[in-house]
């Protein structure tokens, strides 16, 4: 589908980096995930970085995921980040 996730990447700060299907781009943050539920093994970055994408959608090992319409409301586009947003340097 055209909002499908075809690039995802770690950032500090509990961040990741994604690159949908219809060429968008953006940083969506997941820090407001960590305190409900499943989504709280997101607290330890090791496992934090261990994101990937499964059938177009954000997905971590033990089955966590972000609704793809979730990500594509929530992400700030990357044109409107600082630089230094993208950086993947986990103790920033």
């Amino acid at each position: 589908m055209y909002w499908d996730a075809k690039v995802v990447k770690p950032l500090s700060d509990y961040r990741i980096y994604v690159e949908i299907e219809d060429g968008r781009q953006g940083i969506f943050d997941m820090k407001p995930y960590l305190e409900s539920g499943l989504f709280r093994e997101l607290k330890d970055e090791h496992y934090f970085n261990q994101v990937g994408i499964f059938f177009g959608a954000v997905t971590w090992p033990h089955d966590q995921d972000i609704a793809p319409e979730t990500l594509v409301e929530d992400m700030v586009p990357v044109e409107f980040m600082p630089e230094n947003s993208l950086c993947t340097d986990a103790s920033r």
